[in-house]
């Protein structure tokens, strides 16, 4: 069907420009067809995404299902007027969140809301999302671009996604298993990923310049460092559970530590976090330091350096920790799980 066929001026003239939609569907083309994996039934462009779930070696298949946005930090990339890496944040939000059920991601779907669709910007946030996508091993099968003008300013947007993966019911990860005991194992962010924006936006006064500023203790401007998008672990933490009871795993998202991790505990333990051992960043320290944050208020809002933290019995943490090494991460024990009330404490 020719894309001319479906044309209203007057439409347009309300500020929706149908076409432009047309256009955009065309350039995001070649970055979904890179996401495509086993099972992919449907192109773009149907009122559905289609996936044929296998199911081989799956005696009791269970749906994991998460979704999310990208949250204020979308501010900087408008501001920076750079759209290519927001999609990794909207993918690992989701994508980490379903991975801590033990559950592998397959398919991905996003939501752009903008004042204006400018076909080469939306193709530009959804390579993104497709990065994301392969980084975590997952199918984008659909989405949806809504121009919403007088809702949304001309220059901005907004990006949310949902996703749905599947894991074997006797392999979910199993938090009611934790013990006191039981050691944590922490994996590197990549600096702030996608929470806490609204404070780093306050502190940096970002909507008033500073961000092309550069910074010798970050190699990078500060716009850049702030940027970064979020981590997706999905591959190691999977490969991990391959070998290593993986009784729990924490997504280190806003709320920081005091909030995500209690979520993975039972009542009456506590996480006993060594501050040493996550050590420090030098975006955290700017962070607190610019806005006299105190150091609960930090562990508080933001990951400080740890993305996600998985719970293992003691005897095998260094196992898992030689294992995530070999997948490239940095990973490290950064606490032990004890008995207590008061779910988080720093020594």
């Amino acid at each position: 069907m020719s894309n001319n066929v479906s044309r209203s001026e007057s439409y347009a003239e309300a500020g929706v420009d149908i076409t432009a939609g047309y256009r955009a569907v065309e350039l995001m083309k070649r970055h979904i067809a890179r996401t495509n994996i086993p099972g992919v039934l449907s192109g773009i462009g149907g009122f559905g995404g289609l996936f044929e779930l296998d199911l081989t070696g799956l005696k009791r298949p269970v749906l994991v299902s998460g979704t999310d946005g990208v949250g204020t930090k979308l501010k900087l990339a408008f501001l920076m007027d750079k759209h290519d890496t927001v999609g990794i944040d909207c993918v690992a939000m989701c994508v980490n969140d379903i991975v801590c059920c033990g559950a592998k991601p397959l398919t991905f779907l996003d939501y752009i809301a903008c004042g204006k669709n400018v076909p080469e910007k939306i193709a530009q946030i959804v390579s993104g999302v497709a990065e994301g996508c392969v980084q975590a091993g997952c199918a984008l099968i659909g989405g949806e671009t809504a121009e919403m003008p007088g809702f949304y300013p001309v220059n901005e947007y907004d990006l949310a996604g949902f996703s749905v993966g599947v894991v074997d019911r006797d392999r979910l990860f199993a938090p009611e298993t934790v013990a006191a005991g039981d050691a944590l194992i922490g994996l590197p962010s990549s600096g702030v990923h996608s929470n806490g924006f609204s404070l780093v936006r306050k502190v940096f006064d970002v909507e008033n310049g500073g961000l092309d500023f550069y910074c010798d203790d970050l190699n990078r401007t500060l716009g850049e460092a702030l940027l970064e998008p979020t981590r997706i672990y999905v591959k190691p933490v999977l490969k991990l559970a391959e070998s290593v009871n993986v009784k729990a795993a924490s997504h280190i998202t806003g709320g920081g530590f005091y909030e995500n991790i209690p979520r993975s505990l039972p009542e009456g333990l506590t996480a006993c976090i060594e501050q040493a051992a996550i050590g420090t960043t030098p975006l955290f320290d700017r962070i607190a330091s610019a806005g006299h944050i105190p150091l609960r208020d930090m562990y508080n809002t933001f990951n400080m350096g740890i993305g996600m933290c998985l719970t293992v019995p003691a005897a095998q943490a260094d196992e898992a920790v030689r294992v995530l090494r070999d997948c490239g991460e940095d990973a490290r024990i950064i606490g032990e799980v004890v008995p207590g009330e008061e779910r988080v404490t720093l020594v």
